[in-house]
Parts: C-alpha cells; structure tokens; sequence
C-alpha cells in the first residue's frame, strides 16, 4: 500500500520554530519538542462550551465565541489554576499558533498521560471541518476542546494535554502492525485496572502524587476473559511488544471502528525510538466501553499501528530524558503510585 507524506523530526521541527511558522507567546520549554512531535501548552483562560462545535469553512473560532450561546463563561487560570469538571466541555486557547507553508500539514493527538486518565481532547483551527486536522499553509491560532471524563482535573498555563505532528508529502511504503489485548498476566497480578468514579481532582502537575488505589481499582480475568462495562474506563495492556525504529513513527488506529462496542485508545502517537530497549516495551491501552456490556478475550484483536517514515532521523530518541513509558508493560499515567 502507498502513502503520501512523512513525518518532521525534532530538528525539522525547531527549524519550523526558527522561521516563525511555529509562533509561540513565550519561549519553549525543555522537552517541548519531542522526537517526532511537539507538545501544546495551555494558554491563560478557558471556556466552559454548551455543546462542541466546529467553526466550518467561513467563520474563526473567536467569532464562534462571540456567538450568543456558544459558551457558558471564562474560567481564569492564571492564579492557582482552575478545575475543569467531568462531564463538561471546555475550549482552551493554546500557547502556540502556526503559519504553515505549503507542502506542511499537521494532525494534533492527545498526550499518553493525558490519555491514561480519560481526558479527551481535540485540536480545532480557524475555519475547519474537522478535529485534529491543519492543513498545509494554515495560518492562525491553535484551540484544544478538553472534556475529562472520569476524574476532573486540575490544570494550568503552560500545561501539556496534546501533540501536534507536522507531514510533508513525498511517496513511501506504509506498514501495520495488529495489536491485541493481554488477559493472561502472571499469577496473582491483575491484567489491568478499572478506573472509580468519584475519586477526587488529579492535578496534571502531581506526579506519583496521587495513590492508584484511591483512583482505581485491578481487573482479574475469568479463564481469560473480561466484561466490559457499560461507560466504564479501563487501562489494559498489548499482547505484543511495539517496536517503533528511529527512521519511523506510528500511530495506533482502530482495528475495527464498525464494531462500535468499545475505543482502544485515546493517545495515539509512538515517537521514533519507541520499544527499542532492551525487553521491548508494549503498548498501553485505554478503553472505554460503549452502549452495552462487551466480552474481551485474552489474544483480541483491538487496534492496529499504521507506521510512516520519517523524514530524517531524530536528533534525539524516545526513551531518553523524560520518557515516561519506554519498557512498560502494564501501567498507569505518570500521575499515579501504586
């Protein structure tokens, strides 16, 4: 199968900032830029929205904004930050804004930690038709749509719920690799966990500062086997091991989007470098059920990675400073001690 683009590096990427078409309010914070990617920070305000909404091919999102309606009210996060509710949808100006040239676009995804505490986010832009998209040459702001939707969250300017990816075209080879569910851990250890309801605010800046148990709760398997929940969220863990190599990046897709029982994942994006430890890493899952309960076996198929070249090797690789997740197995966000 071909494909059409490949993915900018981090040095393509700082460049990008040097030219002024990664514009930014305040200078970039270490480790902003990440091998394959870069991470979004909160800007100073937020707006509690009475329904998502995309602006369309005529209007800005600030127009939409102006519209009687559109949303609720302001929330200030400059002081101690603000609390954003579960069950509520929130539209976060960002930090950074972008004049692309031609030949560049871009797709945003939420972060692995913002992912693993079922925070979804989506990416909108000026006069656009769809989430998470920027097409080649867009130039204007950058907003994130964030709803939590089992624990509220505590967040600030500056805080990091998303990535963006920048592509440029060129013809090259796409792979995939299927990735299926683990439910038979070692004896005695759960094959995943459960998220409860009512646990109290996770501040995205708290790391190890939460207890796992007053958050979640393990799931055991029966002969191999899980019922999923109706509206319940739960972390699990691949089968297989992932390998990303430095000369590529991946993505995590549906398997299977027509089943529509269940979504496998909310953070998709795997940087160069991913799983090339020693052991191997796998891939953390975050499931929510839908409408009715669903029956998981252990060796399911789930999800699938759909790998794109990158254009040049990455000056640094994932597992270096500040990657969370290299050799994981099993895990919850970087938030959380058990």
């Amino acid at each position: 199968m071909a494909q059409d683009t490949c993915v900018l590096p981090d040095r393509e990427i700082e460049a990008l900032v040097a030219s002024g078409a990664i514009r930014t309010d305040t200078p970039l914070d270490e480790g902003q830029v990440q091998p394959a990617s870069l991470d979004l920070r909160l800007a100073e305000d937020a707006y509690r929205l009475r329904a998502s909404f995309l602006p369309g091919k005529d209007r800005t999102v600030a127009e939409m904004l102006q519209e009687p309606g559109i949303h609720l009210h302001r929330i200030d996060l400059t002081q101690e930050g603000a609390v954003l509710e579960t069950g509520c949808v929130y539209l976060v100006p960002l930090q950074e804004h972008l004049r692309l040239p031609a030949g560049i676009a871009a797709r945003a995804n939420p972060k692995s930690s913002t992912g693993r505490i079922d925070v979804f986010t989506r990416l909108v832009t000026n006069r656009s038709r769809a989430f998470d998209e920027v097409p080649t040459g867009y130039s204007g702001p950058l907003y994130l749509e964030v709803s939590p939707r089992t624990f509220p969250i505590m967040v600030r300017p500056g805080d990091r719920l998303a990535q963006i990816r920048f592509k440029k075209k060129r013809p090259d080879a796409l792979k995939e690799k299927v990735v299926s569910i683990d439910l038979e851990p070692p004896a005695g250890q759960p094959a995943g966990y459960r998220a409860k309801h009512h646990s109290g605010v996770v501040d995205l800046r708290g790391i190890g500062a939460h207890d796992a148990a007053q958050f979640w709760e393990p799931v055991y398997p029966r002969d191999g086997r899980i019922v999923l929940n109706p509206e319940e969220f739960y972390i699990l863990v691949s089968r297989e091991t992932v390998k990303v190599a430095p000369n590529e990046a991946a993505e995590m897709a549906p398997i299977a989007p027509e089943l529509g029982e269940f979504r496998a994942h909310y953070a998709g994006f795997f940087d160069p470098g991913f799983g090339t430890n020693t052991g191997g890493s796998r891939a953390v899952l975050e499931v929510r059920s839908r409408d009715v309960p669903f029956i998981l076996e252990h060796g399911q198929p789930v999800a699938k990675l759909i790998y794109e070249p990158m254009l040049a090797k990455p000056a640094a690789l994932y597992g270096g400073k500040g990657s969370n997740y290299q050799g994981q197995g099993l895990k919850l966000s970087k938030h959380f001690r058990l």
